[in-house]
């Protein structure tokens, strides 16, 4: 009798696992198309005692770049996160560069979440520009001097894996993650374009499939030994 409790139970937690699993590789196709989006992976582990466990993990490679033409949208074409500041002054980080020019002038993402230490961009300019560093500067005329802006700070984490999700495809930190670090000397930041998802659309067909079949073949068998148990009682009890 306990023979079939245990591979009943271990079923069901295999089988659960698998769902786990299988929200992860949804939540990617989700995003396929958000900016800046890092897949996520969830690793699957066969311990010693057949019970399945899995952890997540991120995969911060670089996403294709994408020219727009759009001035206000920037990449970051490298490791590192742009800090964002949300109305209630909460800071958490992103990789999503699709900025625009908020009611008071300053740049912010798209739901309105303050770039850097607050960069204002004047309404009467000829043009601004982002260099490669993340300065911001503009020009009043074609032949006019350029003035600086502020800058859109990088930041980098010892252990980018140990951030959690935030609001609306933002990180926070945690004491995993260990603090920002401002990064110096860049040249990471492209204007006219915007990173996109680097989830691996091909990659997550292939798992949701191989999964599904995997899962369909343990409830499977969770349905025969849950039978074979039942008929063990009817004996017993005959």
């Amino acid at each position: 009798m306990n023979t079939f409790q245990g591979i009943i139970r271990k079923s069901i937690n295999n089988t659960t696992t698998q769902f786990d699993k299988m929200g992860y590789i949804g939540n990617n196709f989700a995003n396929y198309s958000t900016t800046g989006y890092k897949a996520v992976r969830f690793e699957q582990m066969l311990g010693a005692d057949n019970y399945l466990t899995g952890a997540a993990r991120t995969n911060y490679k670089q996403g294709s770049i994408q020219i727009t033409s759009n001035p206000y949208d920037i990449a970051i074409n490298g490791d590192g996160f742009i800090p964002v500041v949300s109305p209630t002054g909460e800071v958490q980080y992103t990789r999503d560069g699709s900025l625009k020019r908020g009611a008071d002038g300053y740049l912010v993402t798209n739901d309105d979440w303050i770039v850097g230490e607050g960069i204002q961009i004047p309404s009467n300019i000829y043009k601004f520009t982002v260099k490669p560093d993340g300065t911001v500067v503009s020009m009043d005329s074609a032949k006019s001097p350029e003035k600086v802006l502020g800058t859109i700070p990088i930041v980098q984490f010892k252990n980018p894996e140990g951030l959690v999700l935030g609001d609306n495809n933002k990180l926070k930190v945690t004491d995993a993650s260990g603090d920002a670090k401002l990064l110096k000397g860049h040249n990471y930041i492209a204007q006219n374009s915007l990173e996109m998802s680097n989830t691996n659309i091909y990659d997550s067909v292939s798992d949701m499939l191989r999964l599904n079949a995997s899962m369909i073949a343990g409830l499977r068998m969770a349905k025969i030994v849950d039978d074979m148990y039942n008929k063990s009682l009817n004996l017993r009890q005959g």
